[in-house]
């Protein structure tokens, strides 16, 4: 076979494989074998039609990494209760540092707590809004 057939095959494989999980990324690199398919037909060389798939591979992925879908996903993750079970969970501060940081025993471990802007830095219940990296964003309970 040719290898636009190639191309064409594995590019509608990432389309197929792009609906059954909803992965942007797969649709980008679908178009970028497409786009190398097309480079195929008119007959230009194997390493022109590989620069050509990278070269679509690469600008679609920074594309989609600036559009809307891609930092959509991005800000969500740490406070989206979905991909994050912790976020909505209760937990017991009983002393601040000055900082409005503290530790406290979550699931068996200690972690740092800080404080959402606007709260007051006193013992209680508090609720955890977000995780940032390994540090529980936490308001009071009640709001």
């Amino acid at each position: 076979m040719d290898n636009y057939v190639w191309w064409f095959v594995i590019g509608f494989g990432l389309v197929v494989a792009e609906l059954l999980t909803g992965t942007f990324y797969l649709l980008v690199l679908a178009v970028a074998f497409g786009a190398a398919g097309v480079v195929a037909l008119l007959a230009a060389p194997v390493v022109l039609q590989l620069a050509t798939a990278a070269a679509f591979s690469l600008g679609g992925t920074l594309w989609l990494r600036q559009s809307r879908f891609g930092q959509r996903l991005r800000d969500r993750a740490t406070s989206d209760r979905v991909q994050n079970m912790d976020v909505g969970q209760t937990l017991r501060v009983d002393q601040w540092a000055p900082n409005r940081t503290a530790r406290a025993n979550y699931r068996g471990a200690t972690w740092d707590v800080e404080l959402v802007p606007g709260e007051e830095a006193a013992s209680g219940e508090f609720v955890i809004r977000e995780i940032s990296a390994n540090r529980l964003i936490v308001a009071a309970k009640g709001r």
